[in-house]
């Protein structure tokens, strides 16, 4: 087999492919282009879209030059694969500063100095943005059919549960199908990869290309990833674990993979480190909480660097082994005023204001059970009032629920 395939399936990433055998016979027999798409329905990409930049990591690992297609076309319709209902609508000047933005975040991990490696950054908006209606129904619309369109999984499932879809939405598999026909005709793209949930859009676009310019290329997808207690990746409590340190501290990105449940730590050294199999198969049999740190500090520092990745490490440290307050400028931060302060704030009040729970009644569980503490000290009662007197360390606190959620609570003037 192929050695990129190889790896591909070693690491996690294959679920289904067009034409494996071809596939791999052409990936022996010279370096390709291949692309992946990402739409811009928001500012940064998440943990859920990490994957498929693993892919393309790797496709340059084996000498693959990867396109990135940002959807600045395409985001304008709404991809209804896996959609209970119809995306909300961005504007285009919305739509483009998040273009900017992910292909920031792309380039932190796609960077090479090798122009024949180096990624190839597309927005799709440049053709769908110029289509002619009439012209397009008439060289693309005919090679599709209804019955085809209905078959596919996306579309069935929003009928079945008889959830409204717009003719727009319903459109969005030709215009993916399209946009790997433009990048065949004016890339050489040979290869799309994509999710499971989009193998019916890579089909379509394998089979329009095959019609329209009688050449043959492929398709590939990934699994979907859920995480050993059966919730999907990257979403928290607290919400979406976001690739943005504006968004998300590097502290809370490192504590994300830090606390992978025990029986995903192996397969996510696999799927999201450049570590390779062989050194995994080496270390696996270690303490499972070492591995975990491996996994969190390989993580972080693919991310946000190698600096970034040792503060997190030493502020966990001294947070859940040490229980003393070093390096907490690691930690998400809120400010209070030292007035505020003299008046005495509500314990109650406190912990919303710090995101750690959202309601007063959540607070109070919490209390009850022991789970808020100021400075690893439980409190009590939910009467209890945080006021200057409990701001004796660097005229700060460390306010926490549970184990694993904390926040600096700081005074200013």
């Amino acid at each position: 087999m192929n050695k990129f395939l190889n790896e591909f399936k070693d690491r996690g990433y294959f679920y289904q492919c067009t034409n494996e055998d071809e596939l791999s016979n052409l990936l022996n027999n010279k370096k390709i282009q291949a692309y992946i798409g990402f739409d811009s329905t928001a500012s940064s990409l998440h943990v859920g879209s990490l994957m498929q930049i693993m892919c393309l990591k790797l496709l340059q690992k084996h000498g693959h030059r990867p396109i990135v297609l940002l959807g600045g076309g395409t985001t304008r319709i709404g991809d209804p694969s896996g959609k209970e209902e119809t995306r909300k609508i961005l504007s285009e000047k919305q739509i483009e500063s998040n273009i900017k933005n992910i292909e920031k975040i792309i380039k932190i991990f796609l960077k090479t100095d090798n122009p024949k490696l180096k990624p190839i950054f597309v927005n799709n908006y440049k053709w769908l943005g110029k289509l002619n209606y009439i012209r397009f129904l008439r060289d693309i619309g005919k090679h599709f059919t209804i019955n085809k369109m209905l078959s596919f999984e996306s579309i069935k499932l929003r009928l079945e549960r008889e959830q409204s879809l717009s003719y727009m939405e319903f459109n969005y598999m030709i215009l993916q199908a399209y946009d790997f026909l433009e990048l065949n005709k004016n890339k050489n793209c040979m290869l799309q990869i994509g999710g499971s949930d989009q193998w019916g859009n890579i089909i379509n676009g394998v089979e329009l290309i095959k019609r329209h310019s009688n050449k043959q290329v492929f398709g590939l997808t990934t699994p979907l990833i859920t995480l050993a207690s059966g919730t999907k990746m990257g979403k928290t409590e607290k919400g979406a674990v976001w690739l943005d340190k504006k968004l998300l501290s590097p502290y809370d990105y490192f504590q994300f993979w830090r606390n992978t449940d025990d029986r995903d730590v192996i397969k996510f050294l696999k799927m999201f480190t450049d570590l390779e199999i062989s050194e995994i198969d080496k270390i696996k049999k270690n303490n499972i909480n070492d591995l975990k740190v491996i996994l969190a500090k390989e993580t972080t520092k693919m991310l946000h660097g190698e600096s970034e990745s040792s503060k997190a490490y030493k502020t966990s440290i001294s947070i859940f082994v040490k229980r003393k307050l070093e390096n907490y400028d690691q930690l998400p931060t809120i400010k209070i005023k030292k007035d505020d302060a003299k008046k005495g704030i509500s314990i109650l009040d406190l912990v919303i204001e710090s995101k750690l729970l959202k309601s007063k009644s959540e607070v109070r569980r919490a209390i009850k059970d022991k789970g808020i503490k100021i400075d690893d000290k439980a409190i009590e009662n939910d009467n209890f009032i945080v006021n200057l007197i409990n701001f004796k360390n660097l005229d700060l606190i460390k306010l926490s629920h549970g184990k694993k959620n904390h926040i600096i609570v700081k005074l200013i003037n």
